[in-house]
């Protein structure tokens, strides 16, 4: 069926919602007192129904206001119609994981796809085993351009302050820092003292190939510089350079934690003050009221929730 806009004119949904009241109530008086209005507008809605239908819609016997062949005809088809755009308007969306064969592309950064992924797969596998999750690589600077290019449904990582008004954030929680290292390969005294901190080499985690972050500038104002001698794109590579290279790296706490219980580093505070991380969740606003993805933000809190309490 092809609708153009000229097929509505002078039709309105209040006017067939008045034709489905007259119909039922056979009444111009009771179809006024249901719609909580006075008898003059529904008749001359009545009016405007048989113009728009060529049609009387309602005639008159002696057993009071009748409807004809033509009205009865509208009545059958448009009363299903109406019912699913009520529907569409006013029931809440539902959404059903145990059913639903949906998929997910979700967006995080290395680090949280290792801290949090698993504890989500598990979830999900066990929650809605029907749908399919696809977890794409996203650094701090990629959020808005992926959800504009449809690139992820959700994003999940430390996302840079700001973005356009229809990227919607969520902060999931704050954490700071440890510097991690491998003993057998750097001889440290802790507590980790400003010296020792400077006079190591240091391995970066960064995402446009830079040399310097919020460490750097800490220590400048404390007149002081590191060498950052290796600058990485991944958490994941550090804990195997660690093990081979007398080297430290400064790391959000939950990192510093999965990569000591992984491969055997050590873990201590860094010798200066530094402002916490964040993860953030974005989304765009034109999803903020889809019933799957709300369901999907909920199992990510969850999942985070019970990873921060360990």
């Amino acid at each position: 069926m092809n609708i153009t806009e000229r097929d509505f004119r002078g039709v309105d949904l209040n006017l067939l919602v008045t034709l489905l009241v007259l119909l039922r109530e056979r009444s111009v008086t009771r179809a006024a007192e249901k719609l909580h209005l006075g008898q003059p507008a529904v008749s001359g809605a009545l009016s405007r129904l048989r113009e728009l239908f060529d049609d009387p819609i309602l005639v008159r016997t002696a057993q009071g206001m009748s409807p004809t062949v033509k009205a009865l005809q509208l009545e059958a088809e448009l009363l299903p119609a109406l019912g699913k755009i009520h529907s569409a308007l006013f029931e809440p969306s539902t959404f059903d994981p145990v059913t639903s064969e949906g998929v997910f592309t979700v967006g995080m950064s290395d680090w949280v796809e290792v801290w949090l992924g698993p504890r989500l797969i598990a979830k999900l596998h066990q929650m809605a085993p029907a749908i399919r999750l696809a977890i794409k690589s996203v650094d701090p600077f990629q959020g808005p351009a992926m959800l504009e290019q449809n690139g992820m449904d959700l994003g999940v990582s430390c996302f840079m302050d700001g973005g356009p008004a229809w990227m919607l954030r969520k902060r999931l929680c704050s954490m700071g820092f440890l510097s991690v290292y491998d003993p057998a390969q750097v001889a440290i005294t802790e507590p980790l003292t400003l010296e020792q901190y400077v006079s190591h080499p240091h391995l970066m985690v960064t995402y446009k190939g830079a040399f310097e972050s919020n460490v750097d500038v800490a220590l400048a104002e404390m007149g002081l510089r590191r060498t950052v001698q290796f600058a990485l794109p991944r958490f994941s590579t550090l804990p195997p350079i660690l093990k081979r290279i007398p080297a430290l790296a400064t790391v959000p706490k939950v990192v510093a934690s999965c990569m000591c219980a992984a491969s055997g580093l050590r873990a201590t505070e860094p010798p200066l003050a530094l402002a916490d991380t964040s993860v953030d969740l974005v989304w765009r606003a034109t999803r903020d009221k889809d019933p799957a993805l709300r369901w999907l933000m909920s199992v990510i809190e969850e999942c985070l929730q019970e990873a921060m309490a360990l």
